[in-house]
């Protein structure tokens, strides 16, 4: 009788109690005889004994993938792949021979505490490190922390807030402050990002409750909006103001308020100015006296008129503009477009306005110098018509500036800032001449209390 021995769970069987076993097995015919006479395998054991006799034994391979340690370039572009590119963590290890374990603890570092975080090294001993260095590490570890959070505040000014990438920190507002503090609370402790941004701990939270608020201007931005689109993006804020405090539905707001929203919206008007065309040609004629002495005040219409000549060059030619302007309420009585500034394109002009006056009206003619004006076929006109002369002196365009203001609004409006690369001489002309109707007949001005040139006239029972 074989002597029986206390199981031994987790041991490692020596050869010698593994052939005793397994020579009792095939003498009984029972694994659970043998086990239960000998005491020990535990069944798997027995089991694992019986399905490998005689078989050689395989060597035991050990399946580790991580090889060697990880640099901080390696560590970072994986954080950068799985975090930034949302790429699957797993493809990521599999691709680094890497476990997916390794490369989530990477990125929940990173999370916590920044790039700084990647470059610990794990060894397996460290030597004694003095009193003196480890003040240095951490000093070190201040620094890289300070200037990495001022990195993200910077790049968060300037990708949140579009501000320019000088802007003086102190130079922001409370609202944008909380803004950036929003984007990086939770990358950064709150009390760090407030003291980093000298902002206080209680007007953020002003802010946080102002910034959840819902717009109470939410109905207004959109109907500034759809004027501002409307006139083709030629309203300032004083006429938009204008139209919704004198409209239909009149609402009661300040020009404050229409101003901010229209920045916040970035809703400009403001066009820039190019050099414009001048048509002097020299003394050809003797020049008349200045009766007007920028005197542009008219008590009537076709009192006083002024006149000049303005360029539109585009890809497709040059396109030219003359036209009367009613000092009264700055109407254009009538205008001309041509392709040359020839006597034609003026002396059409004024044919058509003088067809305009009534048997009793004179008015004045008031013209900057240019060759048009001092031509034969011009003076003729004027004479025959019984109307005045008046010229600018030499070179002294504000001598005309209301007409000049005229053209300069005109090309603000509906000139400079737009691409008109595949716009033919027609199609602009068309475009030019539907302005100057509308400049007539819907463009308000607040001279003439937010009406319209032909509307203003309307109000007085005068003839357009």
């Amino acid at each position: 009788m074989i002597k029986r021995r206390p199981r031994r769970n987790g041991r490692n069987y020596t050869e010698e109690e593994k052939a005793i076993a397994l020579a009792y097995y095939h003498e009984c015919k029972s694994a659970t005889k043998t086990i239960r006479d000998l005491g020990y395998p535990v069944r798997s054991c027995m089991n694992y004994w019986i399905a490998n006799e005689g078989k050689p034994k395989q060597p035991r391979v050990k399946n580790r993938t991580n090889k060697g340690i990880s640099t901080f370039e390696e560590r970072l572009s994986a954080v950068h792949r799985c975090v930034d590119l949302g790429e699957d963590v797993h493809l990521v290890a599999k691709e680094l021979n890497r476990h997916s374990s390794t490369i989530f603890d990477w990125c929940r570092l990173y999370q916590l505490e920044g790039s700084i975080a990647l470059m610990k090294k794990q060894k397996k001993k460290q030597p004694a490190t003095t009193v003196n260095e480890i003040d240095n590490i951490e000093e070190l570890k201040t620094k890289m922390l300070e200037l990495q959070l001022e990195n993200d505040i910077l790049r968060e000014t300037i990708n949140v807030l579009k501000k320019d990438s000088g802007i003086n920190q102190a130079a922001l507002t409370n609202r944008e402050k909380a803004v950036i503090v929003d984007a990086l609370k939770d990358k950064y402790s709150l009390p760090l990002l407030l003291e980093k941004l000298e902002f206080s701990k209680s007007s953020y939270y002003y802010q946080e409750k102002c910034l959840r608020k819902p717009d109470k201007y939410l109905k207004l931005r959109e109907r500034i909006r759809e004027i501002f689109y409307e006139n083709k993006e030629r309203y300032g804020y004083r006429r938009i103001w204008a139209i919704l405090s004198f409209g239909e539905n009149a609402i009661k707001i300040s020009e404050k308020v229409i101003r901010r929203i229209m920045k916040e919206e970035g809703l400009v008007a403001k066009r820039p100015s190019v050099k414009k065309y001048s048509s002097y040609k020299g003394e050809i004629s003797p020049a008349v006296a200045d009766v007007v002495k920028r005197n542009f005040h008219a008590d009537k219409p076709n009192e006083l008129w002024l006149t000049d000549i303005t360029e539109f060059a585009i890809p497709a030619g040059k396109i030219y503009l003359s036209a009367l302007v009613d000092c009264f309420d700055g109407l254009l009585p009538t205008w001309t477009i041509g392709l040359s500034p020839n006597a034609e394109l003026v002396n059409t002009m004024l044919d058509n306005g003088i067809a305009l006056l009534n048997d009793s009206e004179r008015p004045i003619v008031h013209t900057d110098r240019g060759c048009h004006y001092r031509w034969p076929g011009w003076i003729e006109r004027m004479e025959e018509a019984g109307l005045t002369r008046s010229m600018s002196k030499k070179g002294c365009s504000p001598d005309n500036s209301a007409c000049e203001g005229v053209f300069g609004r005109l090309k603000n409006e509906m000139f400079y800032g737009i691409d008109w690369k595949d716009v033919t001489i027609d199609e602009f002309i068309q475009i030019l001449n539907d302005y100057l109707v509308w400049y007539n007949e819907d463009r308000i001005k607040q001279s003439l209390n937010y009406l319209s040139p032909t509307d203003y006239r309307k109000s007085l029972g005068l003839a357009c």
